[in-house]
């Protein structure tokens, strides 16, 4: 993810750099050989270009709004997941009865909540096709560890163990049954969440309509030197340059925003969320290292980009 407001232009045209040097190369060798052989001095209507620049314009609209709607639903899922997250370690705080083994139950407590901490990062790392298992030792115990590692699906697994926990917090009575069919609401709520960025993160734009408009954006570019030449003579060549950089720069952004599970920068911040979300969780649990924790990472958040 982008930890900064301002991207550097370096960074923007870096995405696009091999596309721009060969239209830039292409543009002056059409503007040489209109110039200096008589045989070369072919140009066409600009309408031509024009309409169909108008078309790929329409097309990198929708497609643009498709990705970001991609993109935006998966915000959306992470935002449910802060809240259901939140709401889970409120119940486990306040349900579960206090009139009891106090030892037991602030044990039980602390490895629930924890354990919900270790769900969040081994959500966003399954997401990404990274090892879910890493960095989970400091908030599970080994045994929950050892039972995770079976699973292909270590964030189901967690799920699970909260299942397990629910229930026997329910044999022991420390909970009645209707505070037991919350809890397993909110677990369900969070498996659903799970579900979803699963089905954005498995569900492929279409290849084909990628390929189509990248096509027909790259006839586009190579028809604009032949509607320009003509009325601008080497002057083409930056606008031809300029013209290009935007169509492409639109579908590399459309590229990037419909994936948001790849580990982009301009991905769904699933770490920093997981981060707030173990800041908010610890602070409930009267944890509150955290809080200089976050000051070491304001160093680290200078390392802002990853190469696409």
């Amino acid at each position: 993810m982008l930890l900064q407001n301002k991207i550097p232009i370096k960074y923007v045209l870096g995405k696009i750099k091999g596309g721009l040097i060969a239209v830039s190369i292409y543009a002056i060798i059409i503007a040489v050989l209109y110039d200096s052989f008589h045989v070369t001095r072919i140009t066409i209507p600009l309408s031509v270009p024009m309409v169909l620049g108008t078309v790929i314009s329409l097309l990198l609209g929708f497609r643009s709004n498709q990705a970001y709607d991609r993109w935006w639903e998966a915000r959306i899922i992470w935002g449910a997941i802060v809240n259901d997250g939140r709401t889970l370690a409120r119940q486990i705080l306040t349900f579960v009865d206090d009139d009891y083994n106090g030892t037991d139950i602030q044990q039980f407590r602390e490895r629930f909540i924890r354990r919900q901490i270790a769900w969040n990062f081994a959500l966003a790392r399954h997401l990404r096709k990274e090892k879910p298992m890493t960095g989970l030792k400091t908030h599970m115990i080994q045994e929950e560890l050892d039972m995770v590692a079976r699973y292909t699906n270590a964030p189901a697994s967690i799920l699970e163990l909260h299942g397990r926990d629910i229930n026997y917090a329910l044999q022991k009575g420390w909970i009645n049954r209707y505070q037991q069919v919350e809890l397993d609401r909110t677990v369900t709520r969070l498996c659903d969440s799970m579900g979803k960025c699963e089905r954005i993160k498995n569900t492929v734009f279409p290849s084909t309509y990628s390929m189509y408009i990248h096509f027909a954006m790259n006839l586009f570019i190579a028809l604009l030197p032949f509607g320009l030449i003509e009325f601008f003579g080497y002057m083409e060549v930056p606008m031809v340059i300029a013209i290009a950089a935007s169509f492409m720069l639109i579908e590399k952004m459309a590229i990037h925003l419909q994936d948001p599970f790849e580990n982009k920068p301009t991905d769904t911040p699933m770490t920093q969320i997981s981060k707030n979300i173990e800041k908010d969780l610890k602070q409930m649990l009267k944890d509150y290292s955290i809080a200089e924790d976050a000051e070491k990472d304001k160093v680290t958040q200078k390392e802002l980009y990853y190469v696409l």
